[in-house]
């Protein structure tokens, strides 16, 4: 696990837009693994701007969303495939039908599951998986004591989660969906690249338990410390409860330039 720390979120989507840009520029036609939620639109924005400039395509490239609500209808605004359009795959030019995510109206939901992680592998599998942190360490919907080794399935969300997401349901607590399908640990360790961001004072202690703590379902995103290569990039206030921070700093900036992250 390599851990970067910047001091500004912003400083962030530079570094993480440059693994996409080099990805992209020696397999066009890589895999993504894309996140939604607040986190990682600076990269995508980063991204964007590159597309807008002529310097990156997706074209040919395909994505794989981490989780969807579950019975949410197909036109609904806030279906996690409407919300990444917006934020990021229809501003560039990846071909909407590239885009898959896990069939939240699936009548067999667990079949879903299972259909999505072998989506995922005859794809190729993921090349670059981005990722955020919850608070409490978790990663996609995988919540605290989650299996390690757990595959696409339904998640029941947490009353908190639920009373969180409300806000891009007017407010309205009742209309939050109460299941999603999330990929599963498992199915997220089988990428090949996993860039894990966090940001801010509030996800300190999660920071801090899943870098440099035990592995542990108590704390999901922990898993990553397993990984053959995950980047996990923090600024300078969610990196505050870290032991080994001049350690980091040190192998980063001595770390040669052709390696990217």
């Amino acid at each position: 696990m390599e851990v970067i720390v910047v001091e500004r979120r912003q400083d962030a989507a530079a570094l993480v837009a440059d693994a996409y840009t080099a990805l992209l520029t020696r397999t066009p036609t890589a895999v993504l693994g894309l996140a939604t939620g607040s986190t990682p639109l600076p990269v995508y924005d980063e991204l964007v701007r590159r597309h807008d400039a002529g310097d990156l395509s997706f074209a040919r490239a395909r994505a794989f969303l981490l989780d969807e609500y579950v019975g949410l209808p197909a036109d609904h605004p806030e279906r996690y495939r409407a919300v990444i359009e917006r934020d990021f795959t229809g501003r560039v030019d990846l071909d909407p039908a590239a885009v898959v995510g896990p069939d939240g109206l699936a009548q067999d939901l667990d079949a879903a599951g299972r259909d999505y992680d072998e989506a995922i592998r005859a794809a190729g599998g993921i090349d670059l998986q981005i990722l955020g942190i919850g608070s409490d360490g978790h990663l996609a919907f995988n919540m605290p004591m989650s299996s390690l080794a757990s595959r696409t399935r339904l998640k029941t969300l947490t009353p908190r989660t639920r009373e969180d997401n409300a806000r891009f349901f007017d407010g309205d607590l009742d209309r939050v969906p109460t299941h999603c399908l999330t990929q599963g640990l498992g199915t997220i360790m089988e990428s090949r690249h996993a860039v894990m961001l966090g940001f801010g004072r509030a996800k300190a202690q999660a920071i801090r338990e899943c870098v440099e703590g035990a592995v542990s379902a108590r704390w999901p995103a922990s898993i990553l410390q397993l990984h053959p290569h995950a980047t996990v990039v923090v600024d300078v206030e969610a990196a505050s409860q870290l032991g080994f921070t001049d350690y980091y700093r040190t192998t980063y900036a001595g770390k040669p330039a052709w390696q990217g992250i």
